[in-house]
C-alpha cells in the first residue's frame, strides 16, 4: 500500500504526532498543525521589509487575470512554498511563516566559537555559502569576524537526522568527511559523485551517503534531480504541499497540482519536459502541463 502522510497547510510540514486539525469533509485533505491556528495576524517591523506591516495570509493574493496564484518565491529564503505567508500586498512581498520567524542571531555547530548575524546579501557574486557552496542571493547568516556565511535555508531547515525509505537506518547530517570513510563520495539516490566539502547525509553502519536536496523529509516529495542540488542544499520543493485540485476554465475536469515525473512526458504547451517540475495534471484524460504555463493562458480556481 501506498504510504499516506498529511502535509500541514500552514507551515508544509509533516504531521507527526502533535495535536492537529483536519477538516471534516472526507475528501479534502486540509489540516493544521495546532500552533499554526494560533499565529499572529500581522508582523510588525520585519527584517527586510520594516516600512509597511506583513499580514498573515492564508493564500497568495489573485493577480490582475483572476488566477489563483498560490505558488510563490519567498523573498527570505527563495524557495518555493504554497502555504501560509505573511505579506505585504502594496508591495508583492511575501515570506513563508516559517520565514516571518528567523531570528537576528543564531549559533551553529560548524563554527561553534562565534555567532551569526543575520544580513541581507548585496551582490548574489559576494558571499559564498558554506554549506552548499552556492552563491547567496537573498538572505543568510554570517560571522562578522570570519569568512563565514550560510544560506537561511542550510543554517535553519535541514535536520540533523532524517530516515529515507532507502535506508532502513537513521541519516545524520554530516559537515565534514565521514571518519574511517575511504574512496569517493557518491551519493545514492541520483548516483552522482561529490565532494566530501559539501553538507550530506550519511549512514556509519551502511557506509552510504547522499545529497541534502536528495533527501527530502516528506514522502510525497521524492523525485529529484541535479537542478535542485545547484539552486539550493535544500530540496528544491520543500515547502510545497501538492496534491491539490483545481478547475480550469476551458478542460472538463478537475486537475491536480503534482510533481512531474518521467512518464508525464512533455507539457501540452511550451512542449518541454515535465519531470520534476510542478505541474497541473489531469488523472482522467492524462492531459498535463508546467504549473506556469496553465497558469499563464487560462483561470484557475478551487476544484
Amino acid at each position: 500500500m501506498k504510504s499516506v502522510e498529511l502535509i500541514c497547510n500552514g507551515c508544509v510540514r509533516p504531521i507527526t504526532n502533535v495535536p492537529f486539525y483536519k477538516c471534516s469533509q472526507h475528501n479534502c485533505d486540509f489540516v493544521l498543525h495546532e500552533w499554526c491556528t494560533r499565529l499572529p495576524s500581522q508582523i510588525q517591523n520585519y527584517h527586510d521589509h520594516p516600512e509597511h506591516t506583513l499580514v498573515l495570509l492564508p493564500k497568495i493574493p489573485r493577480d490582475s487575470k483572476g488566477v489563483l496564484i498560490g505558488v510563490f518565491t519567498c523573498s527570505n529564503c527563495l524557495l518555493f512554498c504554497n502555504g501560509f505567508a505573511y505579506g505585504c500586498r502594496q508591495c508583492k512581498y511575501f515570506v513563508n511563516i516559517n520565514c516571518g520567524f528567523i531570528p537576528e542571531v543564531i549559533t551553529h555547530e560548524t563554527h561553534p566559537n562565534h555567532i551569526l548575524l543575520r544580513f541581507k546579501a548585496s551582490s548574489p557574486y559576494t558571499n559564498i555559502c558554506k554549506g552548499c557552496w552556492g552563491r547567496i542571493k537573498g538572505a543568510g547568516f554570517h560571522c562578522a569576524t570570519c569568512d563565514f556565511y550560510l544560506h537561511t535555508s542550510c543554517a535553519l531547515l535541514l535536520p540533523t537526522t532524517i530516515r529515507h525509505k532507502y535506508d532502513k537506518h537513521a541519516l545524520s547530517l554530516r559537515y565534514y568527511p565521514a571518519e574511517n570513510h575511504s574512496g569517493e563520495y557518491f551519493c545514492e539516490i541520483c548516483e552522482d559523485e561529490f565532494g566530501p566539502n559539501l553538507w550530506f547525509y550519511h549512514c556509519s553502519m551502511c557506509a552510504s551517503s547522499m545529497h541534502t536536496a536528495c533527501a527530502p523529509v516528506k514522502l510525497q516529495c521524492d523525485q529529484l534531480s541535479t537542478y535542485f542540488r545547484i539552486k539550493s542544499a535544500i530540496f528544491g520543493y520543500f515547502n510545497v504541499k501538492f496534491g491539490e485540485r483545481y478547475k480550469i476554465e476551458e478542460h472538463p475536469h478537475p486537475v491536480t497540482f503534482v510533481q512531474g515525473i518521467k512518464d508525464d512526458e512533455q507539457c501540452n504547451f511550451c512542449h518541454k519536459e515535465l519531470q520534476y517540475h510542478m505541474i497541473f495534471k489531469c488523472f482522467r484524460c492524462k492531459v498535463a502541463s508546467h504549473f506556469w504555463c496553465w497558469r499563464n493562458a487560462v483561470v484557475i480556481h478551487d476544484a
